[in-house]
């Protein structure tokens, strides 16, 4: 038995790459996603002695909180369509700018064009970490009550923004999406 002992393991060890092949590391599931969302006191990016930005103060209206920095490549690539969406009004675009320098922040919007009804400043990445953030981009769609319900990790795609996300935002700004959505 010990000679086949090496075998069974690596037999073992490719039944979890196989399967671990087959998940997608984009739906990593998140146990924020239904619960309040993590309370949080940010100072604004561009207004740093304007009042912060809290959790308490967006009660009452739908809102995404967009996970970004000026280092991260693949915000790059969701950055135009979050700047389409807010040109439509539909719905309030908040930034977390994790783990970044202020002014680096402050030229990457000005490149790249600034989406965001606030950007807030998360420099020691504390409150990413208490959103349970894997890595930028991510976006959390925040109901009326704080609570997240739904979470996307990485750069949204056209569909992922406008077919799931957008759907699911109207359905909660008119009060017909419960728990789960």
């Amino acid at each position: 038995m010990k000679r086949y002992l090496p075998l069974i393991v690596f037999f073992g060890m490719v039944v979890f790459l196989g399967i671990g092949l087959t998940l997608d590391p984009r739906k990593i599931p998140s146990p924020l996603v239904n619960k309040p969302a993590p309370d949080f006191n940010l100072r604004q990016l561009h207004q740093p002695d304007a009042e912060p930005v809290s959790l308490e103060s967006m009660r009452g209206q739908v809102w995404l909180l967009n996970v970004w920095a000026s280092w991260c490549v693949s915000c790059r690539a969701e950055h135009p369509l979050l700047v389409e969406l807010s040109k439509t009004g539909e719905v309030p675009i908040y930034g977390l700018n994790y783990k970044d320098e202020d002014e680096a922040a402050k030229t990457w919007l000005r490149q790249w064009g600034n989406p965001y009804t606030a950007s807030v400043v998360d420099a020691d990445g504390r409150v990413g970490i208490d959103f349970g953030v894997y890595g930028v981009p991510e976006t959390f769609l925040i109901d009326r009550e704080g609570v997240i319900r739904y979470k996307q990790i990485g750069p949204f795609t056209r569909a992922d923004l406008f077919d799931k996300m957008m759907p699911l935002v109207r359905q909660l700004q008119s009060g017909t999406a419960g728990e789960g959505a």
